[in-house]
């Protein structure tokens, strides 16, 4: 009895310890769990939707292309500019009347583009609410800012052109790069309000978990804003935009609406983490000398075209605004061959944020279910060349991966279970 006694002492911890002790979680199961949550008709509409994507940069390249060398070849370039040399004799003025002169030429040739891209194409996939006024409508502010902001820039650039004929791409760069971040500075404030309305979150079970992540990252904001992007759109989408005294963290309406509040603590985090990163002063120091490229590419390629092209065209040279259609063009075949080291650099830093994000949210179920929702406009499991070539994002797949891997080394602070594996 005595020695019943002693071994059911023994083994009864051991058996007890057995009885709780969790399964293995595993993180590939759990990433499958997730994935299989999109029906096939969904991850079809998907796919399709996405992989179309890729035709269009070769379409809408195409297209400028085309549209640039009609400019040129039909003599319509350089007939604005004579335009403009007989309104003014004052260089930079007659710069801006080319300017303007081209943008509304421009924006009429590009309609239709623009119509099946942005309007027809989003709605054939049910990811656009707005009606074709209000579209339009928007489409036309954008043209309005086209014509005061452009102008300018096109002054200062072809101002470079005249007065540096030796050194203009390595000023033309520091023109472009300074209204790069004069736009980051101005766009929340000034810009982003003229297409949809800010207000503060009034939900305090959103707003406070933002702030105190905000806070705990060394974030200075004391606000959390919503935009009505669902009069436009189903996406749904945040950031943190602005740089020194304009930043701004923003979530949209249909994450506020579609989502629970971890997915939107698991999104806000990823945002928050773009700040902390510094990726917006990355990305100024990635595209100074993406823009230095360009330039210097321009300076060793528009002499040459002008040279064995351009007979034809009644451009003058590098400082004759006639030549901004081939400034473009060219512009546009580099621009194209850089694409997958634009989409890698961004890819690289929106990865670094998800580990930021799952870092400070700790919240790996909502953001592998956010990841789900955004497979409605992006691929969920591309190939590895595909998304090194077409994605500035990592990929669903990854992304749910990496927020399972997360969870298995912080099992202990979760009980919920990951969803069964039954679609929808």
């Amino acid at each position: 009895m005595k020695q019943r006694l002693v071994w059911a002492l023994v083994l009864l911890p051991l058996v007890s310890l057995a009885a709780n002790a969790q399964e293995p979680f595993d993180v590939a199961a759990a990433t499958d769990a997730y994935m299989s949550q999109l029906t096939p008709e969904e991850k079809a509409s998907s796919d399709a939707y996405f992989e179309g994507g890729y035709w269009l940069i070769l379409w809408v390249f195409l297209y400028g292309a085309v549209e640039m060398w009609l400019l040129l070849g039909l003599g319509w370039s350089a007939r604005m500019r004579d335009l403009a040399e007989r309104i003014t004799s004052k260089s930079p003025l007659r710069t801006a009347l080319y300017a303007l002169q081209f943008l509304l030429l421009t924006a009429v040739i590009e309609f239709p583009l623009m119509w099946y891209t942005g309007f027809f194409r989003e709605h054939q996939y049910e990811l656009a609410n707005q009606t074709f006024g209000p579209w339009f409508g928007q489409r036309l502010i954008g043209l309005a800012l086209g014509l005061v902001i452009v102008p300018l820039l096109l002054m200062a650039l072809y101002g470079v052109f005249r007065r540096a004929p030796r050194t203009w791409w390595l000023w033309g760069s520091a023109v472009a790069l300074a209204f790069l971040l004069i736009g980051q500075l101005l766009a929340p404030v000034y810009i982003a309000p003229l297409f949809n309305t800010y207000t503060p979150v009034d939900r305090p079970e959103v707003r406070d978990p933002v702030l105190a992540m905000a806070r705990a990252n060394g974030v200075p904001v004391d606000n959390v804003y919503v935009f009505d992007a669902s009069v436009q759109s189903t996406r749904i989408s945040a950031n943190v935009s602005g740089i020194l005294g304009t930043m701004r963290v923003s979530l949209n309406d249909n994450l506020l609406n579609r989502t629970s509040v971890p997915e939107i603590k698991s999104v806000m985090g990823h945002e928050l983490g773009h700040y902390v990163l510094n990726h917006a002063y990355e990305g100024l120091m990635f595209f100074t000398l993406v823009v230095l490229g360009a330039f210097g590419f321009l300076s060793f390629t528009f002499d040459w075209a002008l040279a064995r092209c351009g007979a034809g065209w009644g451009v003058r040279g590098i400082a004759d605004p006639a030549g901004l259609p081939l400034l473009i063009l060219l512009m546009s075949v580099y621009s194209l061959a850089l694409t997958p080291v634009s989409n890698t650099f961004i890819r690289v830093n929106e990865a670094e944020a998800d580990i930021f994000g799952l870092n400070a949210a700790r919240e790996p179920d909502g953001f592998a279910a956010t990841a789900v929702k955004l497979s409605e406009y992006r691929k969920l499991d591309p190939g590895p060349i595909e998304e090194f070539l077409f994605f500035d994002h990592p990929s669903g797949r990854a992304r749910i991966h990496m927020a399972m891997q997360w969870k298995a080394e912080h099992l202990d602070e979760f009980v919920e279970p990951t969803p069964d594996a039954s679609p929808r």
